[in-house]
């Protein structure tokens, strides 16, 4: 009997290895003749380079960045092979802007740009970039300025590219792109459909918890709305007809518009960069999991990522995760078999967390042995 383990971490307590290595030895402790194989997955969110570069045997390169304040920094990315794979809020991330200096007018992806033209620069052809988390509303203008794209004020002033820049740009010079950027492949793990403007857009959907006051939101959208147009008259791609343009302040749209990104879900574009279709054969149970699963797990989240994959192939799959929450079992049509939690009595949410390997543990165990039981059960043949 063949195991795969392919599990998201649980957040602060339980890595992907560590869930792994517990599956491992409670599945031989059941079980003497199992073989188990495992692999670290992420949803495109926080932890996927980590996810990607563990599975890949690659490695993490650290360059020296600018912030979303345009404040030096220290950010890493993976490679393996001529893959780079990026995480923007390493270089542009909220986290990094404490709440006191909040501001979208001020925040710039310039420093996400400067990760990507270092990937390009030691030549890597195949460039994925995680875009969630960002402290930005800057429309990619400073991603694409580290590229080389020029972006002018009336005066024909080169702009930085920070939000607040978005309402001057007069003229768009594309001709200083760097070079290897025409000619590599770009994806964007993208799991969100916002267009780049409207209601429902960049701006007034995610800008106010990057610091935006209703006033600073209503100024950030006329600038959107003007600069969508200038991208459409300079490129003849109109931003607001793309999904996921909204992205990260309007990172997704740069990436589509300016460097032809492919727009993709984060965790079927990890599944592809790990060759998981490749991991299924021969395996006949896999488990995942994830902190808490609700009805938001089959949105792009590990569980229901890795669930279509397995029902394609006819392979039962089974979630040990942290907790259930409101429609969980809607998890059932994503190709889950059966929801297992780590919780085995009532407790205060610390004692859980301070508890998590030892419950988890527990939960493995019990998983296993119930298998061990199923697999004894006569069924009568009709």
């Amino acid at each position: 009997m063949k195991f795969l383990f392919a599990s998201d971490s649980f957040k602060g307590t339980l890595t992907s290895e560590k869930i792994i290595s517990i599956l491992s030895e409670t599945a031989n402790e059941v079980f003497s003749d199992c073989r188990c194989a495992g692999v670290p997955v992420a949803d495109g969110g926080e932890g996927t380079v980590d996810a990607v570069v563990k599975a890949m045997h690659g490695r993490l390169r650290t360059v020296s960045v600018h912030g979303p304040l345009m404040e030096p920094v220290e950010a890493s990315y993976g490679v393996f092979g001529d893959h780079a794979v990026i995480e923007m809020a390493a270089a542009s991330g909220l986290p990094m802007v404490p709440a006191d200096k909040r501001n979208p007018l001020n925040t710039t992806t310039f420093g996400t740009g400067e990760l990507i033209r270092d990937a390009l620069e030691h030549g890597y052809q195949k460039i994925t970039i995680a875009i969630g988390g960002s402290a930005t509303n800057d429309g990619g203008m400073g991603a694409m300025a580290a590229l080389g794209i020029r972006f002018l004020d009336k005066d024909q002033k080169v702009l930085t590219g920070f939000g607040k820049d978005l309402g001057k740009v007069a003229d768009i010079d594309m001709t200083g792109l760097h070079p290897a950027a025409k000619t590599a492949e770009f994806t964007v793990m993208c799991d969100v459909t916002n267009p780049l403007t409207g209601p429902d857009g960049a701006t007034y959907t995610f800008g106010k918890q990057k610091g935006g006051t209703l006033e600073i939101l209503d100024r950030m959208e006329g600038d959107l709305v003007y600069y969508a147009r200038l991208m459409l008259e300079k490129t003849g791609v109109d931003a607001d007809q793309i999904a996921g343009a909204g992205a990260a302040g309007g990172l997704g749209a740069a990436l589509k518009v300016f460097l032809n990104g492919t727009m993709k879900s984060g965790i079927d574009t990890v599944l592809d960069l790990i060759g998981f279709d490749g991991l299924l054969e021969d395996v006949d149970l896999v488990i995942t999991g994830e902190e808490c699963m609700d009805w938001q797990s089959a949105f792009g989240k590990v569980p229901s990522g890795v669930g279509m994959r397995c029902r394609k192939r006819g392979i039962p799959l089974i979630a040990i995760v942290g907790g259930m929450g409101d429609g969980a079992e809607s998890l059932y049509d994503h190709g889950i078999d059966s929801i297992i939690p780590t919780i085995n009595g009532a407790m205060p949410i610390d004692e859980a967390l301070n508890r998590a390997e030892e419950l988890y543990r527990g939960a493995a165990r019990r998983t296993f042995r119930m298998l061990r039981a199923g697999m004894g059960l006569k069924t009568e043949e009709k």
